[in-house]
């Protein structure tokens, strides 16, 4: 188990030192082992193909101005992908989503989780991504968050500066939503 001081040994460190030396190349070869990823990442978040290229391209711009203060304590994967969720949601912001504040919300009550069986949802990718596409954008950030992303909800609510109820609701509210367009 490593200590607190131990830093992560990234399996293309020499690539990663090669760009904290300003090497055009190692940024090159950087750039090709991670760009299909962070755009993925970049395309769930956002919704746009064109978007998610510009946001990735400007990621990628930002970590290499940053990459000197990448101290090792993650792999160099996660604290790029950091740094791409982070200019997904400025994009986002920017497009000013709306999200619904679980006090302010009228309609039907929120279902149990336990009442939605993840188990339901044992469609095909290409499907999920289709509906996926066609969710509201705040939902579609949650679920991406959640899902995708790892994040939990407590998380989500600091990065959207929402409640954590909000999340949760979102996030539940996503899936049925979800599972209404797979229908």
């Amino acid at each position: 188990m490593k200590s607190q001081e131990e830093t992560f040994r990234n399996l293309n460190q020499d690539v990663i030192d090669g760009c904290k030396k300003g090497d055009s190349k190692a940024q090159f070869q950087l750039y090709k082992l991670y760009y299909r990823s962070m755009y993925n990442t970049c395309l769930r978040i956002l919704n746009d193909p064109a978007e998610a290229e510009d946001v990735m391209q400007e990621a990628f711009l930002s970590a290499f101005e940053k990459i000197k203060t990448y101290e090792g304590k993650v792999s160099f994967g996660s604290w790029l992908k950091k740094i791409v969720v982070n200019r997904s949601l400025d994009a986002l912001r920017k497009r000013k989503m709306d999200l619904i504040d679980i006090k302010e919300q009228t309609g039907p009550a929120i279902l149990d989780e336990e009442k939605i069986n993840e188990d339901e949802i044992n469609f095909k990718v290409q499907k999920v991504k289709d509906a996926m596409t066609q969710l509201p954008e705040g939902y579609r950030l949650v679920l991406t968050l959640y899902l995708f992303e790892g994040y939990d909800h407590d998380e989500i609510a600091q990065i959207l500066n929402i409640s954590g109820s909000t999340s949760r609701s979102q996030y539940t509210r996503a899936r049925q939503k979800l599972l209404q367009l797979m229908k």
